[in-house]
């Protein structure tokens, strides 16, 4: 048996609610000018803490990052949605992880879109792509049939944690059952990391205009997800073993009913989000979460940057090819030429055959 990683990072540490409370103190009039205060903007995943309901979570709003995954392969707009909100939920899950690695979400379906990866590699990098039968995509269209969890159909989720080749990768597998991402990430965390967990996603697009007067549309996703802290569940069962040995049932029961309260707003709150309040440009993530938890005590942590940013290597698909045998390096020529497109970013990469003449 291998341990599993453990998701938290130690960031700096900044008191939103404070830092307002200190603006609005050194203020004259009895508003609070959030507009005055460094924002972590998009591409930028904002992790914090809410002490007065026991959970942690993490914020993020993606803009340029991700338009240039979903504008460089043109998808039609339900795979880009669908694609966008595996982003969302890989760099809310991978910007967590403490260790040099790659955090990996794949699916894999009987929908029109039958495949769905994306990946996030330490510290910043993210790329995704997806594969989906566009026939069937217009047929979806048509009738109407174009949510997310209609586009993937039936069959499984997949998170990966890679820690590089010297260390056990870690899987765990959920089925996809025609529930939405965000209930089958939810039943992920409840049945394999058994931390009660809460996930909003948004996509959309948003349309400006240039300079020459044309629109410009630029695709934008937001998500938020926030977790019952793992410490204050094992302080909670370890004090109702404690007062069971002394016969307090009671009290023990109280203590508990105490933290379902506390879950049970935190869950509240974050069911009042409103799409465009996890998209909108003018609404940064510390705009959100003091909305949500100001009154709780909002405590937020250095941001995490996102970068649009492919792993691939001419060196190497050079190795890849080096492997090949010379039968399947002579198939593999076309025009003269090796011609190998990247998946994830579309760079297109174009070998002479007789590099690997000595095959």
């Amino acid at each position: 048996m291998h341990k599993k990683p453990y998701l938290l990072g130690a960031l700096k540490e900044q008191n939103l609610t404070d830092n307002i409370m200190a603006n609005l103190e050194a203020g004259q009039s009895g508003t609070v000018d959030l507009d005055t205060m460094n924002f972590a903007g998009d591409d930028a995943v904002v992790p914090f803490q809410i002490d007065g309901l026991d959970v942690r979570g993490r914020s993020v709003q993606l803009g340029a990052a991700l338009d240039g995954i979903l504008s460089r392969h043109n998808y039609p707009e339900p795979v880009a949605r669908l694609l966008a909100e595996i982003v969302v939920l890989t760099v809310l899950l991978g910007t967590s992880l403490k260790f040099q690695g790659k955090f990996i979400l794949q699916t894999q379906s009987d929908g029109p879109v039958d495949m769905l990866v994306a990946d996030f590699t330490t510290p910043d990098s993210v790329r995704a792509y997806a594969r989906y039968d566009l026939d069937r995509v217009n047929e979806a269209v048509e009738k109407g049939e174009t949510a997310p969890e209609q586009l993937i159909g039936k069959g499984t989720l997949g998170l990966t944690v890679d820690q590089g080749s010297h260390m056990q990768r870690y899987q765990g597998i959920v089925p996809l059952d025609g529930s939405t991402l965000e209930d089958i990430a939810r039943t992920y965390f409840r049945q394999s990391e058994q931390i009660p967990t809460e996930i909003r996603l948004a996509v959309a697009k948003l349309v400006t205009r240039g300079e020459d007067g044309k629109a410009i549309e630029q695709w934008r996703a937001g998500g938020l997800m926030v977790q019952f802290l793992p410490h204050s569940v094992i302080k909670d069962k370890e004090l109702e073993r404690d007062l069971s040995a002394k016969g307090d049932e009671s009290e023990a029961l109280s203590s508990s009913d105490m933290d379902q309260n506390k879950w049970d707003e935190a869950r509240s709150l974050v069911g009042t989000i409103e799409d465009a309040e996890l998209t909108d440009p003018q609404v940064p993530a510390e705009r959100l979460l003091y909305r949500l938890f100001h009154e709780q005590g909002a405590r937020i942590y250095e941001p995490v940057k996102v970068t649009d940013t492919c792993t691939c290597s001419r060196d190497k698909i050079v190795g890849v090819l080096s492997g090949f045998s010379a039968e399947e390096i002579k198939d593999s020529v076309e025009d003269g030429e090796i011609s190998v497109t990247c998946e994830f970013c579309s760079t297109r990469y174009v070998f002479d055959p007789e590099e690997f003449s000595s095959k």
